[in-house]
């Protein structure tokens, strides 16, 4: 499995790693793992679905969400695969062109649900500070340009770190420390001068990350600002109340990515499960969080799957 000679990036042979220490239960291991998947998939598809055939939900809150969902599988999903090729015991091995494009998805959605994230803070911003102005502000066409933007936005900035990882040599262990791949654990198997990947990875999650988040922090200082001079108290609890669901989706996502971030920074040398299990549960949990939260949280979301699930006549008692 570990090679001690420098070899070609496109003739490199990764190793996944499952759960050190656990591997006589990774069968038993990847049944959480499979409802958490499922129940992910099934609550995104559930809300795309109510947005698309809902014409009440035709509006930009609710694209956004859709948006969201979208991210959400595609987040999850690449690691999902070779998750569970490794859990099944399929095989342990991926293909350096394989990891590459397995990179590119995960990042790219990464980055994406944070645009998306930054794009609903925006949209509530609007909504409470800008009422009468917000069917004319965030028309269908500019959400669609959005969605386009935060996509590219995405993923323009890591083609120059996934080109040249192919002018690597990797000559140390060909171990990865997950069981999916990422940039920052591709980068520590090369024997050449990674400097500039790590010097630019680090510009691109400032200037992505970074920026979104200051976004979303001054969407909410204008909100906040707003909302204070509504006169009545339900008035601003009605307005907060809105915003509940976007800020336990910004929770949902940043604290994960935040923990991983400063484990693969500062903890290099703790216990390999602490890494493992914090990098799951940044791609995994915001996909099964995020439609549960807004199925609660949302009124018209809520309406829409007691609509789904039972008969028109069951669901207009319970709401």
């Amino acid at each position: 499995m570990a090679t001690s000679n420098a070899s070609s990036p496109f003739s490199s042979t990764f190793y996944l790693t499952g759960i050190p220490g656990y591997e006589e239960f990774h069968h038993w291991i990847s049944i959480p793992f499979c409802l958490l998947y499922l129940v992910g998939v099934t609550g995104n598809c559930t809300i795309l679905h109510i947005v698309r055939t809902d014409p009440r939900l035709h509006e930009p809150m609710y694209y956004f969400l859709a948006m969201l969902s979208l991210t959400d599988m595609g987040m999850s999903l690449p690691p999902v695969i070779s998750l569970f090729r490794v859990l099944w015991s399929i095989s342990r091995e991926i293909q350096f062109n394989i990891s590459v494009v397995q990179m590119f998805l995960i990042h790219t959605f990464s980055f994406t649900e944070s645009s998306v994230l930054l794009a609903m803070a925006l949209d509530r911003y609007v909504a409470i500070c800008h009422p009468l102005r917000y069917a004319t502000i965030l028309t269908p066409k500019l959400i669609a340009k959005i969605g386009i933007a935060a996509l590219l936005r995405s993923a323009i900035p890591l083609i120059p770190l996934l080109v040249r990882l192919a002018f690597f040599p990797f000559c140390h262990s060909h171990v990865l420390s997950h069981s999916y791949c990422l940039h920052q654990d591709i980068i520590r198997l090369a024997c050449a001068d990674t400097k500039f990947n790590v010097i630019y990875g680090m510009v691109v999650i400032t200037m992505l990350w970074g920026l979104d988040s200051l976004g979303i922090l001054v969407s909410y200082a204008f909100i906040l600002h707003s909302v204070l001079t509504i006169a009545s108290h339900e008035g601003r609890l009605k307005a907060l109340n809105t915003c509940a669901s976007h800020i336990c989706a910004v929770l949902i996502l940043y604290v994960p990515m935040i923990g991983l971030s400063i484990v693969h920074r500062f903890a290099k040398h703790s216990s390999p499960f602490i890494h493992i299990f914090m990098a799951h549960i940044y791609l995994m949990v915001p996909p099964v969080l995020n439609p549960v939260i807004y199925s609660v949280k949302t009124k018209q979301i809520r309406q829409g799957i007691l609509h789904l699930f039972l008969s028109p006549k069951i669901s207009s008692t319970l709401m």
